[in-house]
């Protein structure tokens, strides 16, 4: 797969990798080519076969979302199964259309950066804010009948997940995603919930729902951004315990040491980041939410020679809430760092306990 359009997933994923490498100074491409690849990627592919790559585009960029029983027709007519997927195509365009928008307004281009924008927030016509959840819906707005957010397979409008797993997939607007779900505490209780309930494995269909804690799947990539989200509610003790149950129970240094399909490396990257003490909810926006440390001291050499190193002071198994923080000598009390001040070099130095601190980064400015 490497290297390589495959046609086999959804989304049009190389556009956020390019629009995180343009904003961190990557070098050795052309911008201004890319950035038109990137458009004509988003604006539809009415001659490809939909199951391997983006037919339905046309309906997503004209209505705001997909339609499940305009899908399941077309699933149909083709012998394609129950491939609707139409919730978590949604879900993912509306991601990289965001990016777009992000570049569109680095180079000037006003009216593309509105109109990206605008689909950037397509995830808001498939919210159904009564129940909390991303929910598959029909062309005449309709929700999808017999709706289960428990229930993983080909006919749930979701790609090998369910909708406790993919309705947290708004890396670009988490503020708004939380207003949708009710509030922070209402935010914090459902993420609560998704952690401790107990997952009906004969529910879920997909062997690449693996990893299980609760319903979230570690196993897959959709919830990997997940333990971190606490950070946005004002809980960042939560987002502690919870990365810290995550890494320390579903990975082990076996042959089988990881809880699914690595995919390129994406189960490790998200256990690098993870020990490091820091993780990019949305890789586009040159920013990490802080978690916790795994170690006493950790390194990164920066391509420019400079050294970015994490301390945490009185660190141990249980000892996994962070107490206060300094940030090269000055004290630093916010759930974020930047790709910039990682890149600047220095030294990020944790306090650590076995209790939540839980004024340290309880504030709104994440």
């Amino acid at each position: 797969l490497w290297g390589n359009e495959t046609y086999c997933m959804i989304g049009y994923h190389s556009i956020p990798v390019i629009t995180d490498a343009y904003f961190k100074g990557i070098k050795g491409f052309d911008i201004n080519e890319a950035y038109e690849a990137m458009r004509k990627s988003a604006m539809g592919h009415g001659d490809y076969d939909y199951k391997y790559n983006y037919k339905e585009l046309d309906q997503y960029i004209k209505y705001g979302f997909l339609h499940l029983d305009v899908m399941q027709k077309l699933c149909d007519k083709n012998h394609w199964g129950k491939y609707t997927e139409c919730a978590s195509r949604t879900l993912e365009w509306a991601y990289d259309d965001w990016c777009i928008a992000q570049v569109a307004k680095a180079l000037g281009k006003e009216d593309d950066y509105k109109t990206f924008m605008k689909r950037g927030e397509s995830y808001k016509n498939i919210a159904d804010t009564t129940i909390g959840f991303m929910r598959p819906r029909n062309s005449d707005g309709t929700w999808m009948k017999s709706f289960d957010p428990a229930y993983a397979n080909y006919d749930n409008g979701f790609t090998e997940a369910n909708s406790w797993q993919y309705s947290w997939f708004v890396p670009q607007n988490i503020p708004a995603l939380i207003t949708i779900m009710g509030g922070k505490d209402k935010f914090i209780q459902k993420l609560d919930t998704l952690f401790n309930i107990q997952a009906d494995m004969s529910k879920i269909h997909f062997s690449d729902v693996s990893g299980m804690i609760g319903q979230y799947a570690h196993g897959n990539e959709p919830s990997h951004h997940v333990a971190y989200l606490y950070d946005y509610a004002g809980a960042p003790w939560k987002t502690q315990k919870t990365v810290a149950m995550v890494r320390d129970s579903l990975y082990k240094a076996t042959t089988d040491g990881i809880c699914g399909n690595d995919d390129c490396g994406q189960i490790s990257a998200w256990y690098i980041f993870s020990v490091l003490g820091f993780y990019p909810v949305n890789p586009a926006s040159g920013i990490y939410e802080i978690g916790t440390p795994a170690f006493d001291s950790i390194s990164i050499q920066t391509a420019s020679g400079k050294i970015f190193m994490v301390k945490a002071r009185n660190i141990s198994a249980k000892n996994i809430y962070i107490q206060s923080a300094i940030f090269n000598g000055k004290p630093f009390n916010k759930v974020y760092i930047s790709h910039k001040e990682i890149m600047d070099g220095g030294v990020l130095e944790f306090e650590m306990g076995d209790s939540p601190n839980k004024t340290w980064g309880n504030n709104d400015d994440v």
